[in-house]
């Protein structure tokens, strides 16, 4: 079965998220990247797709404040790692106690904190990412929140103008969003030392948008590096992002 089906569940705080599956087979649980969703990410240009038919059940949350899920106005609703309990109470509520787990950029950082508080997925896969994404978060966080300051005043060739352009097209909150950025904290590399999940870190040979996906590679116990054809915003849209996954997974 190739074709996405679609579920809401209440994560810790009764904030309603979506939750998308395709697939039948071992779990494995995909994360998206910010401004994104989980059509966007994963099933869109085929990725999810290619996974499910290689016998995996593929479950993508649309993240709080994104795709489908709820987007509240509610400072209280964004407490510290706030996307991080959302997938631990995910991964309660499905029951699944055998499952891989990996993300794409944003998803990347909340699934590198998921294995540092100890959720212990078969594999892992931190995809966009680098070394300085997780242990230089407020750079990044500082960016994007400039990108939704600057929204309606951003003009062509400004730094910010592709960020801005797909926050609007992805119809992102504005206040939500800013909420949940200031929900991250940096990941300090010894922290990323320390994980032990066998761990791909799988990125466009073009992307260095989080830092340097080798020397986060070289920094994990077992971890190991995949390149793939693309930059931050088209590697998702290869084939060989899905192959990827495949082979780490199927190995």
């Amino acid at each position: 079965m190739t074709e996405a089906t679609s579920d809401w569940f209440e994560s810790f705080d009764g904030v309603r998220l979506c939750v998308h599956e395709m697939g039948e087979g071992r779990p494995l649980v995909l994360l998206h990247g910010l401004f994104s969703s989980a059509y966007v990410n994963w099933i869109k240009f085929g990725t999810a797709a290619q996974v499910a038919l290689a016998g995996f059940r593929i479950i993508m949350p649309d993240l709080r404040a994104h795709g489908q899920s709820a987007a509240p106005h509610d400072p209280a609703a964004y407490p510290h790692d706030v996307l991080v309990r959302d997938i631990e109470a995910l991964i309660t509520h499905l029951g699944l106690e055998d499952f891989d787990l990996g993300g794409f950029s944003l998803g990347a950082r909340t699934t590198a904190k998921l294995l540092l508080r100890g959720m212990n997925p078969g594999r892992a896969i931190l995809s966009g990412m680098g070394l300085e994404g997780l242990s230089g978060w407020a750079r990044r966080r500082d960016f994007f929140l400039d990108a939704i300051a600057m929204r309606d005043t951003v003009g062509r060739g400004d730094e910010h103008w592709m960020a801005v352009q797909f926050m609007k097209t992805m119809k992102i909150d504005p206040v939500a969003a800013t909420l949940l950025l200031n929900t991250f904290g940096d990941i300090e590399p010894d922290e990323v030392a320390a994980i032990q999940t066998e761990t791909l870190v799988l990125c466009g040979r073009d992307d260095r948008d989080n830092g340097s996906p080798v020397a986060l590679a070289d920094l994990l116990p077992n971890g190991r590096l995949k390149e793939i054809p693309g930059t931050h915003m088209s590697c998702i849209t290869t084939i060989e992002l899905g192959e990827a996954i495949v082979d780490f997974l199927t190995a």
